[in-house]
């Protein structure tokens, strides 16, 4: 039976990959829709090769010169824009699946509205939950739809619950690499520069992610996504640095066994699980050979060099609109600091300062949601 999916952010890190997954299981798969912000190019590519019915480009201008290219062409793929056109994309009828693989709080609305439509959203967006993790949980339970991890640290967990009670769970514990400057001092990452941030020793991403894994920022978001898609309380989440990446998370259960789930450092498998639950079907991607495997070492973070990861934790305990500011402040401190205008240090430092300034809103709605998080990134640039 022939499977519908829409992605959103195509043309990124976890999009593209999500395409070759496509690619591989064309008889399978079919794409409805595609997005990006402005890279029309490779979007122009990926119509020619998947035949969507719809794509979005968020940037009017872009939008307008694809949508003339396609009809020189004589293709009929509809060219929306903004975040209607994400919208439109993430409603489209014929979508069984949505791919939400767009960074930052952008992807929250249109993640709500395909949920509202009854459709299974395939998460990568973890900005969504950070932000609205009680609003996506509650509109999911009431769609009756499926919430699938695509981060490889929540599709890791997934896979090590199967089979398992929830009842059971005694703590998940959540691997990271710890970034290009793990064993480093805050004296050495005053000095940092863009280029050293961006080297991730592991993983090839996109560049906001790449800061935050940097960070650890990522991981402090990765805990508050787990707290919502797996119904944990707050002392049941640890994170433990794993420098090797091929353990990508493990659940202990409350015998004290523990369950892990390990593999090459690859999104195609995470993204392969989310569009064939509950299958499991096989690829050609790279086996862990362990044979070649020489050591798996742990460690736990040091919160003091790295304090965005307990900035989290804090946010996490406080509750309410805080993780939605937190996340804020965090899209703009590491846009500056991508742009130059900031020292890596500054990242934290300002996430710190607009949670210092934040009133929290215990149980927000919608409006509270977008109102902080339009407030927080007003304080974070005015900082």
């Amino acid at each position: 039976m022939m499977k519908n999916i829409s992605i959103l952010g195509s043309t990124g890190s976890i999009g593209t990959q999500a395409l070759e997954v496509v690619s591989q299981n064309s008889d399978t798969l079919n794409i409805v829709g595609l997005t990006t912000n402005t890279r029309i190019d490779l979007l122009e590519k990926q119509i020619d090769i998947y035949a969507p019915r719809l794509v979005c480009v968020m940037d009017g201008d872009a939008a307008l010169l694809l949508e003339k290219r396609m009809k020189q062409k004589g293709s009929e793929v509809e060219v929306v824009t903004g975040l209607e056109g994400l919208i439109a994309v993430s409603t489209a009828s014929e979508n069984d699946l949505l791919l939400t693989a767009v960074s930052g709080m952008i992807g929250l609305k249109p993640t709500l509205a395909a949920i509202s439509a009854g459709i299974d959203i395939a998460l990568a967006n973890k900005e969504t939950l950070v932000a609205g993790g009680q609003i996506i949980i509650d509109a999911v339970a009431a769609a009756g739809v499926s919430l699938l991890p695509v981060d490889s640290e929540h599709s890791a967990i997934f896979q090590c619950l199967m089979g398992n009670k929830h009842e059971e769970i005694n703590r998940v514990i959540i691997t990271a690499s710890g970034g290009p400057f793990r064993g480093q001092t805050r004296e050495q990452l005053q000095s940092v520069t863009l280029a050293q941030a961006l080297k991730h020793p592991n993983w090839s991403m996109g560049k906001k992610i790449t800061i935050d894994s940097a960070t650890l920022m990522n991981k402090g978001l990765e805990v508050i996504e787990a707290k919502w898609l797996f119904n944990l309380k707050n002392d049941q989440i640890d994170v433990v640095v794993h420098p090797q990446s091929i353990i990508h998370s493990m659940v202990e259960f409350i015998d004290h066994s523990t369950i892990a789930q390990l593999g090459m450092p690859d999104m195609a498998l995470p993204i392969q699980i989310a569009f064939f639950y509950p299958d499991r079907i096989a690829n050609n991607r790279q086996a862990l050979d362990f044979g070649k495997v020489r050591e798996l070492s742990f460690e736990a973070p040091d919160l003091i060099t790295f304090p965005c990861l307990q900035l989290a934790y804090d946010a996490l305990d406080i509750g309410g609109t805080m993780a939605c500011a937190l996340n804020a402040a965090n899209e703009i401190s590491v846009a500056r600091f991508l742009n130059q205008g900031i020292t890596f240090l500054d990242i934290p430092r300002i996430n710190r300062l607009v949670m210092e300034k934040h009133s929290v809103i215990s149980n927000p709605d919608l409006g509270d949601v977008l109102a902080v998080d339009a407030w927080a990134r007003a304080v974070a640039k005015r900082i």
